[in-house]
C-alpha cells in the first residue's frame, strides 16, 4: 500500500474510485456519513435499515453509484458505540476494512476514519495505528512461492480542519517503521539453511550502500579470539556455520552519545547438548529474532535521518550438538574474566550476549538495550502479547515503557534488584552459573546479563513470547518491539533539542 494525505470536500468535482466511511450503532452519524447520505436525498440510510446494517462493529456493506455522489464504491463500515471506541476495537474496524479492500482492485481509497475518538490515542496515533495494522494485515512471505501478493492502492487519509501537519508526519513516520517492520519480517522468515550468520553479516554490509549516515563493521571468529570472546564462541562450536558479530554504526551528530542496540542471532537454536524437544524446533529458526528487531530498526531511522548517534549489533551464531560443542559442566572465561559453568547449553543466548555486553563498554554510550528471545519462562510468565523489560535504571525504563504504550507494543518491567535472584546464579567451582533450576528463569536470565552491564545504563528486553506468532498453526515472525524501538528513538530526538 501507499499512503499520503489529501483535503476532498464533498460535494467534489472529480468521481474517486473508493471511499471508506463510519457509521456508529443505532444509526448514529459521522459528520461525514451525514454529509454525504444529505447529498444522497437519504438514499445511504434507506439501504442500511433495508439491510439491518446499524453500525455495529464487524458490521459493513459495499455501495455503487449513489445518486448525487461522484464516487464510484462506498464502504461503510460499523465502528460500535459512538465515543467508546479504543485501540483493540480500532484494530477490528481496520481489519474489517482491509480484508474487504484486497477482494478488489482500488486504485485510490479515501480513508475517512481517522477523526474516530479513540481513547487515549491522537490523531497522529490513530494514522500511525492505521498504517501499522493495514500493512500487518497484508503481510505476505511468498519469497519461495510462484503466487505473489502487490497491493498497489493509494491509501489516502482526508484531512480535516487545518491538521495536514500532523498527517505528514504520522505518514512519514509510519511508512519508514513499517519499512523496517518488513525487512526483520523478511529475514526472520527465511529457512535456516539460507538465513546463517554469514547471510545476517552480509545483508548488514550492505547497508552502507543503502544509506549515507551508516557505517559497518564486521568481527570474524578469529577476531573474537583474539579479543576473547570466549563464551560467545562456545556457543557455536559445535556448528559448521561460523558466528559473525555486525557492528552498525548510524552517525549524524558527533556530539551526542551513542545509543546501543543489541540483538541476539541465533539463526538456529537446536539446544546444543541440551537438546529441545523436537516438537515445533522449526520455530528455533526464529532465535535470531532481536537481531532481527535491530536490523529492522535501523532501517527505519536511517529513513528518517534521525539526529542520533546509534550503534546497532547483531550478535549472529548457531547452536547445535557435535563432538567439538560446549557441555553441561564446561567452565569457561568471559571476555569480562567472569568465569561461567555451563549447567545448561540451552542457556546459549546469555552466554553471546554477555561477552558483547562487555565490549560495547569502548563505546561510552548514554544507553544500551538488548532484544532477545533469550527464555521460555517469559512466555509463561508474560504470554505473546507483552514483552518483558528488565533494567538497572529506573529512568531509562520509564522511557521504554513510556514508548511502549505510546507505539501500543507493550512491555512489562520486571524486578531484578532482589539478592535472591542473584543467590540463584551461584556456583560452586566459578563465579556463576549460565542456568538456575528454572524458578523466575526470565528475570534470573536479566540478572546473569546485569553482571556484565555495570558500567552504563542498560535495558534488557525479552521478546521470547512476542517475536513471533501462529497462521494457521504456523510460526510468522511480528516485527516486534521495532513500533517500540523506534518510538523510543524518536522521544530520544525531542530530548535532545
Amino acid at each position: 500500500m501507499r499512503y499520503f494525505a489529501e483535503k476532498i470536500v464533498f460535494p467534489n468535482k472529480n468521481t474517486l474510485d473508493c471511499i471508506v466511511i463510519p457509521i456508529f450503532e443505532q444509526y448514529k452519524f459521522s459528520k461525514i456519513f451525514k454529509k454525504i447520505n444529505d447529498i444522497s436525498n437519504n438514499y445511504i440510510l434507506n439501504i442500511l435499515e433495508k439491510n439491518n446494517i446499524k453500525g455495529k462493529i464487524n458490521q459493513n456493506i459495499i455501495l455503487y453509484k449513489i445518486p448525487n455522489v461522484l464516487c464510484n464504491t462506498i464502504i461503510i463500515v460499523g465502528c460500535g458505540i459512538k465515543n467508546s471506541l479504543n485501540r483493540e476495537k480500532n484494530k477490528l474496524i481496520i481489519n474489517n476494512i482491509i480484508n474487504i479492500i484486497k477482494k478488489y482492485s482500488f486504485k485510490e481509497i479515501y480513508w475517512y476514519l481517522t477523526d474516530l475518538k479513540i481513547d487515549n490515542c491522537k490523531l497522529y496515533w490513530n494514522i500511525r495505528d492505521t498504517i501499522n495494522i493495514i500493512e500487518d494485515n497484508i503481510y505476505s512471505f511468498d519469497k519461495f512461492k510462484k503466487q505473489k501478493l502487490f497491493f498497489k492502492s493509494k491509501i489516502k487519509f482526508v484531512i480535516t480542519d487545518n491538521n495536514k501537519n500532523v498527517y505528514f508526519s504520522a505518514i512519514e513516520h509510519g511508512k519508514a517503521i513499517n519499512l523496517g517492520i518488513k525487512k526483520a519480517k523478511n529475514i526472520a522468515n527465511l529457512p535456516p539453511n539460507i538465513c546463517t550468520p554469514k547471510y545476517l553479516s552480509l545483508k548488514t554490509e550492505k547497508l552502507t550502500k543503502q544509506y549515507n549516515n551508516i557505517s559497518v563493521e564486521i568481527i570474524n571468529e578469529k577476531m573474537m579470539q583474539k579479543i576473547g570472546m570466549n563464551a560467545y564462541l562456545s556457543v557455536s562450536k559445535g556448528s559448521k556455520n561460523k558466528p559473525y558479530i555486525s557492528i552498525i554504526k548510524y552517525q549524524t551528530n558527533n556530539k551526542l552519545q551513542p545509543i546501543v542496540l543489541l540483538g541476539k542471532g541465533v539463526t538456529f537454536d537446536s539446544g546444543g547438548i541440551s537438546l529441545k524437544p523436537s516438537k515445533n524446533m522449526e520455530d528455533m529458526k526464529y532465535d535470531m529474532c532481536g537481531a532481527a528487531a535491530i536490523y529492522g530498526t535501523i532501517h527505519a531511522i536511517a529513513k528518517l535521518n534521525l539526529s542520533l548517534n546509534v550503534i546497532a549489533i547483531l550478535a549472529c551464531g548457531e547452536n547445535m550438538p557435535s563432538s567439538n560443542a560446549y557441555r553441561p559442566s564446561d567452565v569457561i572465561k568471559t571476555m569480562s574474566g567472569i568465569t561461567v559453568e555451563i549447567k545448561n547449553t540451552d542457556a546459549e543466548g546469555r552466554l553471546i550476549l554477555c561477552d558483547i555486553l562487555t565490549y560495547i563498554k569502548k563505546y561510552n554510550p548514554k544507553y544500551v538495550i538488548d532484544i532477545a528471545t533469550l527464555t521460555g519462562a517469559c512466555v509463561i510468565a508474560l504470554g505473546n502479547n507483552i514483552s518483558g523489560l528488565m533494567s538497572n535504571n529506573k529512568r531509562l525504563s520509564k522511557k521504554i515503557i513510556k514508548a511502549s504504550l505510546e507505539a501500543d507494543d507493550r512491555v512489562w518491567e520486571l524486578p531484578i534488584n532482589d539478592k535472591k535472584y542473584f543467590d540463584q546464579l551461584k556456583s560452586n567451582i566459578a563465579h556463576l552459573v549460565n542456568s538456575n533450576n528454572g524458578v523466575a528463569g526470565a528475570i534470573t536470565a536479566a540478572c546473569f546479563l546485569s553482571k556484565f552491564a555495570t558500567k552504563y545504563k542498560w535495558a534488557h528486553i525479552d521478546i521470547a513470547g512476542t517475536a513471533w506468532y501462529y497462521v494457521n498453526n504456523q510460526a510468522m515472525a511480528s516485527g516486534r518491539p521495532i513500533n517500540m524501538l523506534c518510538q523510543f528513538l524518536i522521544n530520544q530526538t525531542f530530548h535532545n533539542k
